[in-house]
């Protein structure tokens, strides 16, 4: 019998399948059917659409990789927040925690929130995110960036209303929901993950089939074949750019980091995992391969999804196509599919009537697991930071279930919070510069780890050292100071969420602020 005076400890439950599901589950929202859309807008074309997917496929398993060697060396609660302490100091380990709290993972909880309830709208209109219940217009607010390279400041704040939607509700719903399951333990969150997962799983690969077969158009695939590389030049991006960008392959390699965002956001999240290194059993060799098997599984259904969209509907549609029309969804086209819904169009092409409710279906499915697993992994960051003196002591300590309740619940909150101040999207946008530069300085701590502790017990070596990972900083890099020139609205806001992290962190180790 267990001491109940004993201070709780986390369970490790979790065994290869949990985290290769926890991976997979977290990296599946609604991007995949959504951003093909956006990426075809800026390049134009089938080859240069595919080859932005197969890069960030090549990033994101290289990465995992790299990854890979410091959660077997340090398996501890917190996983990324630990690397970066042990590499770097509890500085630059904060400002990722601060940012991650801040923006990164509430953020997503709130904007995939959102999602859910949106497509859940397409089933129950009155449900939906475009069902108002309080609006306040004429708020007026837009904050302007200058550009030194652009003929007019660039807006990167801009409300013109405040409203409250059914939509906004049922999200809160779903966040206050999967936030107690996940208090009941990690074994009820797993069970959640893990159907949810093979669910959004079959789904997708229930799209991929019906858009290689049933959808697939001869037309559409011998017009994307006609014009393999050939439509980037004549794209609005590719011509904003060339203004300041003359030489034309620089003008490309700018493209396609501007076009890379989406595609790097609806495959991100799979660092989640190594947060919950201590739940897990054998964790030396099974977040290795979680890390590994998660990551390719989810590219490999990305990259196909991509082909699928190809065979069923060209890359370049038109515009102002009348819904009643015939064919609609292929006269559209991807670049202008309605609402941006890729997968829905192919759908549609296949049962122009059960098309958009069972896409609903399935991106519904998709988007709770994903909540599932962002919920259940960001707290056992914050329960890292808290451990080290740097967050809310309550947030560092465990219900007798052995998870950090205090920090779900405070990530709820939060998280509620950013839901209703319908700014979720644009932080998304704003930190896509901070999320990579922490990934760089993350793959870095390989380097810098087998240089301080060069005796440390390191069961698992990251795969082509020191290459692979050099090769991923420079891939990083390269994308990152793209975005400065080419999406400046973007970039330069990340450096302000991060550098607000660094008086907190001071006035923490300075105060020790007192317990919520």
């Amino acid at each position: 019998m267990s001491d109940p005076a004993a201070p709780a400890e986390f369970k490790q439950k979790l065994g290869l399948f949990d985290a290769t599901m926890l991976v997979a589950g977290s990296m599946i929202g609604s991007g995949i059917f959504i951003v093909s859309s956006y990426i075809a807008q800026d390049v134009g074309s089938s080859g240069w659409l595919l080859l932005i997917w197969v890069l960030t496929g090549v990033l994101t398993i290289i990465g995992a990789l790299s990854y890979a060697e410091l959660a077997s060396m340090m398996p501890h609660a917190g996983g990324q927040y630990v690397f970066l302490r042990e590499a770097y100091g509890p500085l630059w380990a904060f400002l990722y925690g601060w940012t991650l709290f801040l923006v990164i993972q509430t953020g997503f909880i709130a904007a995939v929130s959102v999602a859910f309830a949106k497509f859940l709208g397409v089933l129950v209109p009155w449900l939906g995110t475009n069902h108002f219940l309080y609006e306040v217009k004429g708020l007026n607010i837009d904050w302007k960036l200058p550009v030194p390279w652009m003929d007019e400041p660039m807006t990167f704040f801009k409300r013109s209303e405040f409203t409250i939607s059914s939509g906004q509700l049922v999200a809160v719903g779903l966040t206050i929901v999967l936030t107690i399951i996940n208090t009941r333990g990690v074994e009820q969150g797993r069970w959640v993950q893990n159907v949810f997962t093979v669910a959004k799983g079959l789904g997708l690969a229930l799209l991929i089939v019906l858009g290689l077969t049933v959808a697939a158009d001869a037309d559409a695939i011998q017009q994307n074949l006609d014009n393999v590389w050939g439509g980037i030049s004549h794209t609005n991006s590719f011509m904003q750019i060339a203004k300041f960008a003359p030489w034309t392959p620089l003008a490309v390699v700018f493209v396609l980091s501007g076009a890379m965002v989406g595609a790097l956001f609806s495959a991100d999240a799979w660092n989640n995992v190594t947060f919950i290194a201590s739940e897990v059993k054998n964790p030396q060799r099974t977040l290795p391969w979680g890390l590994v098997l998660g990551t390719s599984m989810v590219i490999l259904l990305y990259i196909l999804a991509n082909v699928a969209y190809l065979a069923a509907l060209p890359v370049n549609g038109l515009d102002n196509v009348n819904d009643a029309a015939k064919d609609a969804s292929l006269l559209r086209g991807i670049d202008h599919a309605k609402d941006d819904r890729v997968g829905t169009a192919v759908l549609e092409r296949v049962s122009p009537n059960f098309g958009v409710p069972l896409m609903a279906v399935i991106i519904m499915i998709s988007t709770f697991g994903c909540v599932n697993g962002l919920t259940l992994m960001g707290a056992r960051l914050y329960y890292a930071m808290a451990r080290d003196g740097l967050f809310f002591q309550s947030v560092g300590t465990l219900s007798p279930r052995g998870v950090p309740q205090a920090g779900l619940y405070l990530q709820c909150v939060w998280s509620i919070v950013l839901i209703f101040s319908g700014s979720y999207g644009d932080l998304l946008d704003y930190i896509i510069f901070a999320a990579l530069l922490f990934y760089i300085l993350t793959v870095s701590a390989v380097f810098v780890l087998r240089f301080k502790k060069p005796d440390a017990p390191r069961p698992y070596r990251a795969w082509g050292y020191p290459v692979v990972p050099a090769l991923y900083i420079i891939l990083c890099a390269v994308i990152m100071l793209s975005l400065l020139i080419v999406k400046p609205v973007y970039s330069w806001p990340s450096f302000i969420i991060v550098l607000t992290g660094i008086p907190v962190y001071f006035l923490w180790r300075r105060v020790n602020i007192v317990p919520v």
